[in-house]
């Protein structure tokens, strides 16, 4: 049985490749791609059973299989591999569609090849991506819809530079836009942005987005100073945490 797995990420890839060898032996070939146009290109060469697919990936994403493919002649199964977090798989769930979370584990991978086995041939993957596409699209899923004045304003996760606690309110910095003032406490950003592994709050007043990070000072007990050029404080009991991920970032 062959099977091919999209993914934009090497080690990614390599872990899934060794984890179906070393716990799958009803699969014979493993080929791999790191991109959705040349997993596409193999996918009709090989004949697979089953796709391994990411869905967050440069150029194309995975949810774009079926432009490429004619869904009609598809013979293989779908199994999403994603770091999506708990309020997204949800709609994985609502769409029928299979999926495993990052980071992977053997017991989940075994059953999600025995179950996609089960349904070749018979499950209307491309029916399933149609609904999945749109329960994906109705959460906003790479965006956070900000409550504004005049509506609501939706921003994409990656573009927020900070949220700042402003009593009941909270201001939030955003990439090459001005500021916006939400009537939301900084902790229901916290909530809602917890899953995000970019995000995190190193003052009870600061939620930032690590990605934005532009210089750490020692002095004054140590802050943060942001692409936008604010200046964010650090609790004494975070300092450390903070810069044990700092330096793995680096």
């Amino acid at each position: 049985m062959n099977v091919v797995i999209i993914d934009d990420e090497p080690k990614a890839r390599k872990l899934l490749e060794i984890l179906i060898k070393e716990n799958c032996s009803k699969i014979t070939s493993i080929f791999t791609a790191e991109d959705l146009i040349s997993g596409v290109d193999i996918i009709k060469k090989e004949q697979p059973k089953i796709v391994f697919l990411d869905i967050e990936m440069p150029e194309h994403s995975g949810l774009e299989i079926f432009d490429f493919i004619d869904s009609a002649s598809s013979n293989f199964e779908i199994i999403f591999t994603t770091a999506y977090s708990e309020y997204a798989i949800k709609a994985f769930e609502l769409s029928a569609v299979d999926y495993l979370l990052k980071p992977l584990r053997a017991d989940k991978l075994v059953d999600a090849i025995e179950k996609a086995i089960a349904n070749i041939g018979k499950s209307h993957i491309n029916l399933k991506l149609e609904e999945l596409q749109k329960s994906l699209k109705s959460s906003n899923f790479k965006k956070i819809g900000l409550p504004v004045a005049d509506g609501i304003k939706f921003i994409n996760f990656e573009d927020i530079i900070l949220l700042k606690a402003d009593g009941m309110y909270t201001k939030v910095s955003v990439h090459k836009a001005s500021e916006l003032l939400i009537s939301k406490p900084l902790k229901h950003f916290e909530t809602l942005l917890e899953s995000i592994p970019t995000f995190y709050r190193p003052h009870r007043s600061y939620l930032i987005n690590l990605k934005y990070i532009q210089e750490y000072c020692k002095k004054d007990g140590g802050y943060i100073i942001m692409d936008n050029n604010e200046s964010v404080s650090i609790s004494k009991d975070k300092k450390d945490e903070f810069l044990t991920i700092v330096q793995n970032i680096g």
